[in-house]
């Protein structure tokens, strides 16, 4: 018993990921290629609480969803609050919408977020108890071109990437009214073939029988082959909604596969559904996906106010890009590696603070190692140039400074060391920044 307790303190709850540095910089560079692209598309960065009241979601995706009744973390705090890990971004970028008052202000308000999410779910490939998604919203624009601007702003955000091979599912499930009529002719068809369905599949029967279109399981997925879709009820506005945004979508050159029985995994869908798909991510294929949710607001407290949102998965992201492009990313190795010898810690510990002001990534012994160790180390860590600081150099106001890769060692006078290395690695990283702000040693 000692010994699993012991095991617990040392293991990661399963599900769960460790980002270690040379992983964290895939996670930064699709991180900042998203905040880039909402700039640019003028969308405002949201940061909500990890953890919501859980009626917002009770409500805001549906109690038949499988999201609430099997893979929400649901606690009570301490003064016997019923909280939840959110499961998912849009339900809180709507609460938040109506606690802060944005309707009042210019609409539409445009959101985006990063951050994780929570479902207990089998973990697998590309799928955790924990992940992270790239969410954006527009929240007061009914408009088809606001469906259709989510849709590209997501395509876009791979197109950055350079991932290939993604297809885009588009579907209309419709309005209310559509809905309705899709519920009744669901429920006549499959109450015909019950003994087909899973035994959930038979609980949402009555509940939310468009459910049931979107069950993987096998027998189910056979016994809805002729069912009634969406696309067969639209009523002629959602018709033409959805011919808007099919139109939009042509214009802009993003290319869709319509998908009939694409209904999403939450209730608050209202007209357009898609999800992007790609081989290689796990036992789903789906890398993100979203779509009109114009009830919403209302259902969580507030007016009519229309919405669109898409949310998409980093961590399937991150599989594509590790495929596709192996390159990217990775641990950035040191510029500069400060070795010394002798009594020099006081004129060392001035030079590493003043090339790191300015912009040099520069590392240092802090073990008492020998030169020739502290040499090897460098070399180890992949460090450009070695600046080396004894005391004959320090005496002299200089230090000298080797180039790794050439082998090649050059005295530069202490106060001129900092503008030298960033011309030595301006020749070397041709993403090297430009002069910042510093302070001459």
């Amino acid at each position: 018993m000692k010994r699993g307790r012991m095991a617990m303190l040392t293991s990661r709850p399963r599900g769960t990921n460790d980002i270690l540095p040379g992983d964290v910089e895939r996670w930064q560079y699709i991180e900042a290629l998203a905040h880039e692209l909402c700039r640019n598309w003028c969308y405002g960065e949201l940061r909500t609480p990890v953890f919501e009241h859980t009626e917002l979601f009770l409500r805001g995706v549906g109690d038949a969803t499988d999201i609430v009744e099997k893979e929400m973390y649901t606690f009570q705090d301490k003064g016997g609050r019923s909280l939840t890990l959110r499961p998912e971004g849009t339900a809180p970028a709507a609460r938040a919408y109506l606690e802060n008052r944005l309707q009042a202000g210019p609409q539409p308000v445009k959101l985006y977020y990063i951050g994780p999410m929570f479902r207990h779910d089998r973990p697998q490939a590309g799928r955790f108890r924990q992940f992270h998604q790239f969410g954006a919203e527009i929240f007061g624009a009914a408009a088809p071109a606001a469906d259709a601007e989510i849709i590209t702003l997501a395509m876009e955000f791979y197109r950055s990437l350079d991932i290939t091979g993604l297809e885009l599912h588009l579907n209309s499930v419709g309005c209310p009214m559509c809905r309705q009529v899709l519920r009744e002719r669901l429920r006549r068809y499959f109450e015909a073939r019950m003994d087909g369905l899973c035994p959930h599949c038979r609980g949402r029967l009555e509940r939310n029988p468009l459910r049931l279109l979107d069950c993987k399981e096998a027998g189910c997925r056979e016994a809805g082959a002729g069912a009634p879709t969406p696309l067969d009820c639209l009523c002629d506005e959602c018709r033409a909604h959805f011919a808007e945004v099919r139109r939009t979508l042509d214009i802009v050159g993003v290319s869709y596969v319509i998908d009939p029985r694409l209904v999403r995994g939450l209730d608050y869908y209202t007209r357009t559904a898609f999800e992007i798909l790609a081989a290689g991510v796990g036992a789903q294929s789906a890398v993100g996906g979203g779509g009109r949710y114009d009830g919403l607001v209302r259902t969580v407290g507030g007016p009519g106010v229309p919405g669109v949102g898409v949310a998409l998965g980093l961590e399937r992201t991150l599989l594509l890009l590790a495929q596709q492009h192996p390159e990217v990313g990775g641990r950035r190795p040191p510029d500069a590696f400060l070795a010394t010898a002798g009594n020099t810690w006081e004129t060392a510990t001035a030079l590493l603070v003043t090339l790191r002001r300015s912009g040099v990534a520069c590392d240092h012994d802090y073990t008492g190692r020998s030169l020739k160790a502290q040499m090897k180390h460098a070399g180890r860590l992949g460090a450009r140039f070695v600046v080396i600081v004894g005391e004959d150099e320090a005496a002299r106001g200089a230090a000298t400074v080797r180039d790794m890769e050439s082998g090649r060692q050059e005295e530069v006078a202490l106060n001129g060391l900092a503008p030298y290395l960033r011309q030595r690695l301006a020749e070397k990283r041709p993403d090297f920044p430009g002069d910042p702000k510093m302070e001459v040693w």
